[in-house]
């Protein structure tokens, strides 16, 4: 997996509703805030279940009602196409949960 370039991030970065791009570590970070803990844990679940199937895994925190996510691609020393991807299947997850 390789690492972005400037042109793709400008590229890709504008279609994630809601995610800023961390420059310092080069990643994504998005806040998602819910009606309760259990909504966020909820969602939490559903996560961590794309991502182990996507063996893609995000660093978050949850406090309450609140989960943070960053995404990275270690392996690739930053921003890569698979965290575009696992972005927008974040994105989709919490749609679907408002719903």
């Amino acid at each position: 997996m390789k690492k972005l370039d400037r042109e793709e991030r400008e590229r890709l970065l504008p279609a994630l509703a809601g995610w800023t791009h961390d420059t310092m570590r080069d990643a994504i970070t998005k806040r998602f805030v819910f009606v309760d803990f259990v909504a966020a844990f909820g969602f939490m679940a559903r996560v961590a279940l794309i991502a182990e199937k996507a063996d893609h895994h995000p660093e978050w925190s949850n406090v309450c009602n609140r989960v943070d996510i960053l995404l990275t691609t270690h392996d690739a020393g930053g921003l890569s196409q698979r965290d575009i991807e696992l972005a927008g299947a974040i994105n989709a997850i919490a749609e679907e949960q408002k719903a």
